[in-house]
């Protein structure tokens, strides 16, 4: 019961709703270039380079859920996508256990072209549209970067979200 509470489940749900409203509200309204900016998927993507490809898998999952249920899309299909966004992002640590913000900018960009890219798929498999249209070369790049840009300052949320601590490198002593 105890890992429940204290799981990243409390802290998962509270900080997806503000996102969701946050994207729904502000980044909604204003579409840059035609496009929707998909903060939630910048979230995503960062938890997933904050915390590893399983935390990244999670947090999209539920997110993705969050993000069904809120709006016309079947369920499912926003989490099938985001959580692969987020286990792409998290592979940054296959490579280091803690990475470089610029390293995990870089993943953080491939995860949202590849949970991008994921959603038109996904829509053809569930019959909801056509494939990927002509608009998907303005829009993956401009999602992507946007997550990109994002991961920075949303990797410390991103972390304490899914209940990630630190490394901390001590000194061997012989």
């Amino acid at each position: 019961m105890r890992n429940i509470i204290l799981g990243p489940l409390l802290r998962l749900v509270p900080v997806g709703l503000v996102a969701l409203s946050i994207q729904r509200v502000i980044f909604g309204a204003h579409p840059i270039y035609g496009v929707k900016l998909q903060f939630v998927l910048a979230l995503v993507v960062a938890a997933g380079a904050g915390g590893g490809a399983d935390r990244g898998a999670v947090a999209g999952f539920v997110l993705g859920l969050l993000y069904d249920v809120s709006g016309n899309t079947p369920l499912g299909l926003m989490a099938l996508a985001y959580g692969l966004a987020g286990m792409t992002a998290g592979y940054v640590h296959s490579f280091t256990p803690d990475p470089q913000w610029w390293l995990a900018s870089i993943f953080a960009f491939v995860g949202a072209a590849v949970g991008e890219i994921a959603i038109p798929v996904a829509e053809v498999i569930t019959g909801q549209s056509g494939w990927i249209t002509s608009d998907a070369r303005i829009t993956i790049p401009v999602v992507a970067g946007f997550a990109a840009l994002m991961c920075p300052a949303l990797m410390p949320v991103g972390r304490w979200m899914m209940g990630v601590k630190r490394k901390k490198w001590k000194a061997m002593l012989e």
